[in-house]
């Protein structure tokens, strides 16, 4: 088996991904088939973090273009997120792999607040850490999140999940003619306004040289590819 190209991975998940085919909540089939695709990760001597988004059940800027005030919107957000977290977790650990939920708001019966020196310790004995509740703060996406843990916590790359193969000059749903591109560097992704993930996060990423891979996790086995270093999806660098 060939060696993984990373010691230290962080997965960027959004909420939408594991809601499968439903159009609400959590699909159990869907979160129990990525749990086995990050056991196999995690089988390979790779320590894997991750960071979840909330989006299937509630999103902070939708719900506040409704009318709710943005900050109780965001924190609505925020706990969709640890909702999420549960739901993964339970599913990690049904497949074998130990896992801590660990969140920016103080939840304490049912998770750990996070403690950056905690959460190093357990991806160093080797559980599966799961961050939740992005930054702990109104107005900072889970995209954002993503870029700080993953700097916190040493991560050597951002893996984005998404829908897609990777990044595009243009929405491949609606454009059938995008072109995908197998690298591209921060600065062009902010000037193109490329939805790969919000600026804060690249600009994060871009400052401290965090490289991230935009792959589609619907194929199975996609992130067990990536990890072991093969040329799939969308490689954002310098």
């Amino acid at each position: 088996m060939s060696e993984p190209a990373f010691r230290r991975i962080l997965l960027k998940l959004s909420g939408e991904a594991l809601m499968g085919s439903q159009g609400f909540g959590v699909d159990p089939l869907t979160t129990a088939r990525i749990a086995g695709e990050l056991a196999e990760v995690r089988g390979l001597g790779v320590e894997v973090a991750i960071v979840v988004g909330g989006g299937n059940f509630v999103r902070g800027v939708v719900a506040s273009e409704s009318g709710i005030d943005r900050v109780v919107a965001d924190n609505m957000g925020m706990l969709a997120t640890v909702i999420n977290g549960l739901a993964l977790q339970d599913a990690l650990e049904k497949v074998g792999c130990q896992t801590r939920v660990t969140t920016a708001i103080e939840i304490r019966q049912i998770a750990e607040p996070f403690i950056r020196r905690r959460a190093i310790r357990h991806l160093e004995k080797g559980r599966v850490v799961i961050f939740a509740a992005g930054t702990g703060s109104p107005y900072f996406s889970t995209d954002t999140a993503a870029a700080l843990r993953a700097m916190e916590v040493r991560a050597e790359v951002i893996l984005k999940a998404t829908k897609v193969d990777g990044v595009y000059d243009a929405d491949p749903k609606l454009t059938p003619d995008a072109t995908m591109f197998k690298q591209i560097n921060y600065l062009d992704v902010l000037s193109r306004g490329l939805k790969v993930m919000d600026t804060t996060a690249i600009s994060l990423c871009m400052d401290n040289s965090l490289p991230i891979i935009v792959f589609n996790l619907t194929v199975p086995g996609n992130l067990k590819r990536v990890v072991l270093g093969e040329k799939v999806g969308s490689l954002v660098t310098c």
